[in-house]
């Protein structure tokens, strides 16, 4: 079997754009011919050609989203598992180019990205913020060309949305989540955590609690040990960790695939669902 070595998406963007130009575009009867070869006999390196050939668009893209301050190496690697994803479903009869079709699954990819990444407290779980949060920059700056400044009644007009929701929207993605420890007057004896009311529970319903959670750890310890070694390295560092690993840095670390490693997490959590019983992964 063939392995598709595809560039690796280092920490330094020069080096990266440096592999990828090394690829030739393909003609339109090129990628259909080869698009052909791999739905119809799961030619490898049909799929390879397909990818590369076209990781320069991935890269095109990222860069519209670069006003979100994150990486844009991390939104070009998740530009790029869209794309796979895409020639995967790529159907070349369909009378158009690879890039047309693949486009939404490389915006879908990176959507999903940013969405996870852009704040603790998640951002955007209705269709009116998520469509917001994906334009309400865009607008904003287009608005401000043209005007010199910013109108919230003129921009949720623009994006036929609540104005409300506009200036809330705004208010979240101009400033990332603030620590409660942050100084709210000079003297620097006031923080917000002092603004927020004191919702603990009782010390009885504490105890109940810490009970609770004593018995839920035992019982997460004797699921955990049904696993095999290598599942339950994997479900500890993907459910269990402060700072859970990706399924990519897994995958480096035992020299396989990301779609194994997601494979090996699936298999263990449903092990871990039949040992815990009516006990919830969530609840982990």
């Amino acid at each position: 079997m063939t392995t598709m070595n595809f560039p690796v998406v280092t920490d330094t963007f020069e080096h990266y754009m440096a592999q990828i130009n090394q690829f030739e575009l393909l003609s339109a009867k090129e990628e259909h011919d080869l698009a052909c070869r791999f739905r119809d006999h799961g030619d490898i390196d049909a799929t390879h050609r397909l990818i590369c050939s076209n990781l320069r668009f991935v890269v095109k893209v990222a860069h519209e989203y670069r006003g979100y301050g994150l990486r844009l190496l991390d939104l070009v690697q998740e530009g790029n598992i869209g794309l796979m994803k895409a020639v995967k479903k790529f159907d070349p009869d369909r009378g158009i180019r690879l890039i047309t079709y693949a486009v939404w699954w490389i915006r879908a990819y990176m959507h999903n990205f940013i969405m996870r990444s852009w704040s603790m407290v998640k951002i955007g779980t209705t269709q009116a913020q998520r469509k917001l949060f994906f334009k309400l920059g865009q607008t904003r700056n287009a608005l401000r060309n043209l005007t010199g400044s910013e109108d919230y009644e003129e921009i949720a007009n623009e994006l036929d949305v609540n104005q409300d929701v506009v200036m809330e929207m705004s208010q979240r993605m101009g400033q990332r989540d603030s620590s409660l420890d942050m100084q709210l007057t000079d003297e620097g004896d006031f923080t917000l955590l002092d603004t927020l009311a004191d919702e603990r529970d009782s010390q009885e319903n504490s105890l109940i609690d810490k009970q609770n959670r004593i018995k839920l750890a035992e019982k997460i310890g004797e699921a955990l040990a049904t696993l095999k070694t290598r599942e339950k390295y994997i479900v500890e560092q993907r459910l269990l960790c402060e700072t859970p690993l990706t399924l990519q840095e897994l995958a480096d670390e035992f020299g396989i695939s990301r779609e194994r490693v997601r494979q090996i997490e699936q298999k263990s959590l449903k092990k871990l669902k039949t040992a815990l019983g009516d006990i919830t992964i969530e609840d982990m």
